[in-house]
């Protein structure tokens, strides 16, 4: 039992692993090995010819820009508006506190794609339409970061929080000393989980710009692939390059997440 139970986990790997493995190779061959059939398991002559390509052709500097931009600002302003409604809604008593709260988790339940054209219109009305705020300003706010600070914040023991109103502190000192500390692996968590889905955000930028300058890395290499629709080795080394920076962000912060979901598992 021992032995099918390693041999079904190590199937598993390799079944995940393989289409990296061959996004990998094949951006490594040439544009005859890369159609040829039976495709080859490992390159017959390695080249770079396709991230050559890739590369002139992507302007890879400034999606890039843009890409490290749209996420210092969007990772910025969800982790202070998710902070300060999740203490809000855990800390403060006020009435409606619950109501809202329930508002809010159903209103995450609605699918992107069902608001997505309501967005634009509002931020076509407002004037942000080809402009980097039209980029970033919609997902300033996040309903899944606040539930997760949420259920961290009331992890913490009340003890705490009134030993700080005894010493003379309010709440922004227990926010500020006491609370965000305590919770830092939530908010690495968020960082990550946002940083990552900024970095990948295709639909919304397809949207909303048109200037090539303002084009993030997954739109560029979007406009890349339909120039170069055959070319398998640059579109693969497009894409391993546009998905790598995302995949190291994820592995660094591995454990940091992991505790993140077991502590959410634990009751008040």
């Amino acid at each position: 039992m021992r032995f099918l139970r390693i041999l079904w986990i190590i199937l598993i790997v390799l079944f995940v692993l393989f289409p990296f493995y061959w996004m990998v190779i094949t951006s490594l061959k040439g544009q005859a090995e890369a159609i040829q059939f039976p495709p080859t398991l490992f390159p017959k002559e390695i080249t770079f010819e396709g991230y050559k390509l890739a590369l002139s052709k992507l302007e890879l500097g400034t999606s890039v820009l843009v890409t490290v931009g749209m996420i210092f600002f969007i990772v910025l302003g969800e982790l202070i508006t998710s902070i300060l409604a999740a203490y809000a809604l855990s800390w403060m008593d006020f009435k409606g506190r619950e109501v809202l709260f329930s508002a809010l988790l159903l209103l995450a339940s609605v699918p992107m794609p069902v608001y997505i054209l309501q967005l634009f219109v509002i931020v076509q009305r407002m004037g942000m339409v080809d402009t980097f705020a039209g980029l970033v300003v919609p997902w300033m706010a996040n309903i899944y970061s606040i539930f997760l600070l949420r259920q961290a914040f009331r992890n913490i023991p009340k003890d705490l929080r009134d030993a700080v109103f005894v010493d003379g502190g309010n709440d922004l000192t227990f926010l500020l000393k006491v609370a965000i500390p305590l919770v830092k692996p939530v908010i690495i968590t968020i960082a990550v989980f946002s940083t990552v889905y900024t970095w990948n955000s295709f639909l919304w930028p397809l949207l909303v710009v048109s200037e090539k300058k303002l084009r993030p890395i997954q739109l560029a290499v979007a406009y890349f692939a339909q120039g170069e629709v055959t070319n398998y080795p640059a579109l693969m080394a497009a894409s391993l390059l546009s998905s790598l920076p995302a995949l190291i962000v994820f592995a660094i912060f591995q454990r940091q997440i992991t505790e993140v979901y077991a502590w959410g598992g634990m009751k008040d």
